[in-house]
C-alpha cells in the first residue's frame, strides 16, 4: 500500500502563485506560504479582535506588524522530528511559513495593539481611537 501525503492546499497555492504573476506582486521572494490559519475578527465597542488558530506555533515564531494600514502576521510552524522506523505514517498537519494581512480601519490605534498566546490561539487587541466629541463654540457679539 502507497501512502501519499495530503496537501489540501496545493491547488490554492498554485492559484495564489498565478494571482500573484499577474499582478506583479510577490509576498516575498525568498519565502513561500505553507499553510493559511483561520481567523475571526470581530469588533467590540472600544476595540477591533483578532483571533488566529495557531497551534503548534510557538509564539518566538510569530511576527506581527503594522504599516499604514495593513496589519500582517507572519511565521512559521516547524515540522516535528520523527523517528523513522519503517512503520506507515500519514502527515497531515502542515508545517511551515504562513502570511495573513489585514487592512486595519481609520480609528484603529496601532501604536496600542497587543497580542496574545494561549493555547495555540493568537489574540490581537486594537485599540479604537476615541470617538471626537463635537465642540460648541461661542458666537460673539462686536
Amino acid at each position: 500500500m502507497t501512502i501519499v501525503q495530503y496537501e489540501p492546499w496545493t491547488l490554492v497555492r498554485r492559484l495564489q502563485r498565478r494571482l500573484d504573476e499577474a499582478f506583479g506582486e510577490t509576498l516575498d521572494t525568498a519565502q513561500t506560504v505553507s499553510w493559511i490559519p483561520s481567523v475571526d475578527v470581530h469588533e467590540a465597542d472600544d476595540r477591533f479582535v483578532v483571533r488566529a488558530d495557531l497551534p503548534g506555533v510557538d509564539p518566538k515564531d510569530i511576527e506581527i506588524t503594522t504599516e499604514r494600514d495593513t496589519l500582517t502576521l507572519r511565521g512559521e510552524r516547524r515540522a516535528e522530528k520523527t523517528t523513522d522506523s519503517g512503520n506507515a505514517h500519514r502527515v497531515e498537519r502542515v508545517a511551515g511559513t504562513f502570511v495573513r494581512r489585514f487592512t486595519l480601519p481609520e480609528n484603529a490605534r496601532v501604536d496600542a495593539i497587543t497580542a496574545t498566546h494561549t493555547n495555540g490561539v493568537l489574540e490581537l487587541s486594537i485599540p479604537k481611537e476615541p470617538k471626537p466629541e463635537p465642540r460648541r463654540i461661542k458666537v460673539e457679539a462686536a
